[in-house]
């Protein structure tokens, strides 16, 4: 490790690649899952990098690598910790658990789409056609017209009214 504080690149690559062992040992040694030793090296390989520069040429290097190891190690098995006391392990109970809001949602837009359908049925029929052909079936006027055999100034006009009387039952019943 001094040759690499030193700048030594091939040094610092040595160091590394022969500290993963000694940092796999140390986060075992704390607890670790093995499942999670991957996450802690990388995480104490990064420490490394980061303080290199404090590291003391005039004492251990292994001494220096475990403490960090260690402290990557709690850091690690804290937020396990963490996690496991805030989500939901049992895929089962998750899969069959009903979202809420979700269901609520769903019925909502039900009960808006009973509404509109409610409201255009009650329109006259000219606006009713106008807004099933161009709306509804998103018809071009010249399609719409070819359709209904009407011109398409009236299925304009239709479409403007039938619109206008929907934004008033809406906007007066909400």
């Amino acid at each position: 490790m001094a040759a690499a504080q030193g700048g030594d690149r091939r040094a610092y690559e040595q160091v590394l690649a022969a500290s993963v062992p000694l940092i796999r040992v140390a986060a075992r040694r704390k607890g670790v899952a093995v499942d999670q030793l991957d996450d802690v090296v990388q995480e104490t390989l990064l420490t490394v990098h980061r303080v290199r520069h404090t590291y003391d040429p005039s004492r251990s290097y292994d001494a220096w690598l475990s403490a960090l190891a260690g402290r990557r190690a709690i850091d690690a098995l804290r937020s396990q910790g963490r996690r496991g006391s805030r989500e939901v392990h049992d895929e089962l109970a998750y899969d069959m658990h009903p979202d809420i809001d979700d269901a609520t949602a769903a019925t909502e837009r039900e009960q808006e789409a009973q509404r509109l359908h409610d409201a255009i049925a009650s329109l006259p029929p000219g606006q009713r056609e106008a807004i099933e052909q161009l709306g509804l079936k998103e018809r071009s006027l010249a399609e719409a017209s070819a359709e209904t055999g009407r011109q398409t100034g009236a299925l304009k006009v239709n479409l403007h009214r039938a619109l206008k009387a929907l934004r008033s039952r809406f906007h007066g019943e909400s």
